[in-house]
C-alpha cells in the first residue's frame, strides 16, 4: 500500500500541499482533480521524493514502511514511479540506457552498463505496442521529441520497469485519442496484474475508460471534495467555478 498521511509539502518556504491524506492498495486506481496550480505536481513530485518538495508534516508510506525522509532512488526501489506531466530532457542520455541502468541498478549490479539479455528486443516490441518509431530508443532522452513522444516515452518505461505503484501525472495531456486508449488500456492492466495507480488528470474522458476507486478534488493544496466517478461528471459539466 501506498499511503499518505496528513501531508504537508512547503517549496522555497510556501505551503503547496496541506494536510492531505489517501491510501492506494494494489489492484486500485485513485484519482486526483483540480484546477492547475492547485497542488497535484506538488503532491507527485513529494511522494517521489524531490528534494525541492520538502515534507514540513505528515508521512509517506510505502508497504508500511515510513519513507518520508529517504531519496527517491529508494522510493524508486521500492516500487514507486513518477510518469511527468513534463518530461526532463537528458542529453547524451538514450531511453535504452536510461532502462538498462535503471534495471541493474534494481538488480543491485555494481557495473550499470551491463547489457541485458533480451531487453533490446522488448524495447523495440514496445515502442512499436506504443506507436513510437524504433529509433526513439537510440535518441537523447525527450530531445526533439514531440508532446506525444515524450508522454508516450514514459509510458514505456513504466512498461519495462514495471513498478507496485505508478503515478501518472497529466499524462494524457498531449495525447490523441489512440493515445488515450493506449493508457488507458495500460492502466488497467497495470490494475489487472496487481499493481496501484495514482492518476492526475484533466480528462473525464480518460476516466470513462478505466474504474477508479476514488475521485479527490484538490484546490490551493487541500482536498476540497472526494467521491467516486460522480465527481469527475461534476467537474466536466461545472468546471472548477464552484471552487471559488
Amino acid at each position: 500500500m501506498l499511503e499518505a498521511r496528513n501531508l504537508t509539502v512547503e517549496v522555497n518556504g510556501r505551503i503547496v500541499v496541506e494536510d492531505v491524506s489517501f491510501t492506494l492498495s494494489s489492484g486500485e486506481i485513485v484519482v486526483f482533480m483540480g484546477p492547475n496550480g492547485s497542488g497535484k505536481t506538488s503532491l507527485a513530485y513529494a511522494l517521489m521524493g524531490h528534494p525541492a518538495y520538502k515534507v514540513v508534516k505528515g508521512s509517506i508510506i510505502i508497504d508500511g514502511e515510513d519513507y518520508t525522509g529517504r531519496p527517491a532512488y529508494e522510493r524508486a526501489l521500492a516500487g514507486l514511479f513518477l510518469a511527468f506531466q513534463n518530461p526532463v530532457e537528458a542529453p547524451g542520455v538514450t531511453l535504452e540506457i536510461l532502462l538498462k541502468s535503471a534495471l541493474n541498478k534494481r538488480l543491485g549490479k555494481t557495473d550499470l552498463s551491463e547489457s541485458i539479455p533480451g531487453l533490446s528486443s522488448r524495447l523495440r516490441s514496445e515502442a512499436i505496442l506504443l506507436g513510437l518509431k524504433e529509433d526513439i530508443l537510440a535518441r537523447d532522452l525527450n530531445i526533439g521529441f514531440s508532446g506525444g513522444e515524450k508522454k508516450r516515452s514514459e509510458i514505456l518505461q513504466a512498461r519495462i520497469l514495471k513498478p507496485r505503484y505508478l503515478i501518472l501525472d497529466e499524462v494524457d495531456s498531449g495525447l490523441d485519442v489512440d493515445g488515450i486508449r493506449l493508457l488507458a488500456d495500460y492502466i488497467n492492466e497495470v490494475v489487472g496484474g496487481g499493481g496501484g495507480v495514482l492518476l492526475i488528470t484533466h480528462s473525464p474522458s480518460l476516466l470513462k475508460l478505466v474504474s477508479p476507486r476514488v475521485v479527490y478534488v484538490i484546490h490551493r493544496g487541500r482536498v476540497v471534495l472526494s467521491g467516486g466517478i460522480e465527481v469527475a461528471e461534476k467537474i466536466s459539466a461545472e468546471g472548477y467555478s464552484w471552487l471559488r
